[in-house]
């Protein structure tokens, strides 16, 4: 529903004015989409169960391959995605998976995601060895035999197929579900079909800690829902909680010495990065997140020291005790969670080429300039705008392209001088492309 002339002189008007035509064009959008509702959830029925089939695989190689290793499928009892939006057309991730009706050859679901191991080729350690994590893909379960395809982005940011299994749905060595720890609702609005749905999960909580990680995610729902767009749209968000205590309080940070024996295994220094707190074992991830209906888990961890790390439809994770910026960093982090959002800033990162600069980046608020064209941030900058922009006073709250972003000051360019994507200490917004592809991205979900 977007064209020229509709975003025409967005860039010239101040950041709430720009907020507001956002929301309402894409409010529009979506009551012209309520008309395919109907014949998308006949599809759903037709090809699904209303529970979750996980595909459980190894993710092998070094800096320059990759390869898939299958492991076992397991059954979910639930299921919280859309109905309708089975097949994901975004462009986001550097992964994607397909799952193909195998008797009629038809695609009847995909998405996209990005993955730890993917990150860790980009380190100087991949250059030297080879090394496998546990990953997995979910999808909902479906009632006829399927053939589940397994795709990465090559070099020049084109998806090639790497790996492919058939599934076949009565075999007795799916492996079913088997309940093992408490659940509670932290925030609660309506029907899983037409939700995001987020489940929280502790990490380094003791037995004796239930109580500290309840109002963790009471803490969470509040400074979440406190910032723009999520603030807006509350109702379309579940939240809920899975009790795993650790044998251990506290997380492990290796730089300190410090090992805890935690139910998830989270680590500080991830790729020797001090700050980045990460997971490897992301089957052990699912198996707790599986405990209620979920589209998005992020972990709370129980530490005061700063950090944590999120990756698009994978996990997110922070630090929930840092006495400031809580907040901040949860809105952050589930940025790249949701829809893969890159970070604006330079430096702090052990990767080596991230970004190529002969190839365009898919994150919405990142370019390389390549392709510029396609982004739809192109379409909101004001008319004469120079490219790149130059960061001056003058433009402080003024869109445009400028360099320095995706952890690199050259060649990768940021849309707003600085927004929470960037720099957690100068602002508490989002910029306006980052608000419009979160919100596009979240009527995607709850269709």
């Amino acid at each position: 529903c977007r064209n020229d002339e509709m975003y025409a002189g967005i860039g010239s008007c101040n950041y709430n004015i720009i907020y507001m035509r956002i929301m309402n064009r894409l409010l529009l959008a979506g009551m012209i989409g309520l008309i395919s509702v109907v014949s998308a959830n006949a599809q759903f029925d037709q090809y699904f169960w209303e529970k979750t089939m996980r595909f459980d695989f190894y993710h092998c190689g070094d800096q320059n391959t990759q390869s898939y290793f299958f492991d076992e499928l397991k059954e979910e009892p639930y299921w919280a995605g859309s109905k309708v939006s089975l097949i994901d057309d975004n462009g986001y991730g550097n992964q994607l998976f397909k799952l193909v009706d195998e008797a009629s050859g038809k695609l009847i679901y995909s998405r996209s995601y990005c993955t730890l191991f993917n990150e860790w080729q980009t380190t100087p350690e991949a250059a030297e060895t080879m090394k496998c994590m546990p990953e997995s893909v979910a999808f909902p379960f479906p009632k006829k035999d399927a053939r589940l395809e397994l795709y990465a982005r090559n070099r020049k940011g084109k998806f090639e197929k790497k790996f492919e299994y058939s599934i076949r749905v009565n075999s007795y060595f799916i492996k079913r579900f088997t309940p093992r720890y408490e659940t509670f609702e932290v925030v609660y609005n309506g029907n899983p079909d037409h939700r995001i749905d987020l489940v929280l999960l502790p990490e380094g909580y003791s037995a004796m800690e239930k109580e500290k990680f309840m109002t963790a995610c009471k803490v969470f729902a509040e400074e979440f829902f406190s910032y723009s767009p999520f603030k807006e749209n509350v109702q379309k968000f579940n939240i809920r909680a899975v009790w795993a205590p650790s044998e251990e309080t506290g997380v492990t940070i290796p730089g300190e010495h410090i090992w805890r024996n935690t139910a998830l295994k989270a680590s500080f220094y991830t790729f020797d990065s001090e700050r980045y707190q990460m997971i490897e074992d992301f089957q052990n991830v699912r198996d707790v997140a599986a405990h209620v209906p979920y589209d998005y888990i992020y972990i709370l961890s129980n530490t005061q020291k700063y950090g944590g790390g999120g990756i698009y439809n994978f996990y997110g994770i922070s630090a929930a005790n840092h006495p400031t910026r809580t907040g901040k960093i949860y809105v952050h982090e589930f940025g790249h969670v949701l829809l893969g959002l890159g970070d604006e800033y330079v430096g702090n990162v052990s990767y080596n080429d991230m970004y190529p600069k002969d190839v365009e980046p898919w994150e919405a608020n990142l370019t390389t300039l390549v392709d510029f064209g396609r982004k739809d941030w192109k379409h909101l900058l004001k008319a004469g705008t120079p490219v790149p922009t130059p960061l001056t006073d003058e433009n402080s709250r003024e869109l445009g392209v400028y360099e320095g972003g995706g952890y690199v000051a050259k060649g990768v360019y940021r849309p707003w001088p600085n927004c929470l994507m960037n720099n957690l200490h100068k602002t508490d917004e989002f910029c306006p492309v980052c608000i419009l592809a979160i919100q596009k991205y979240i009527d995607f979900l709850c269709e």
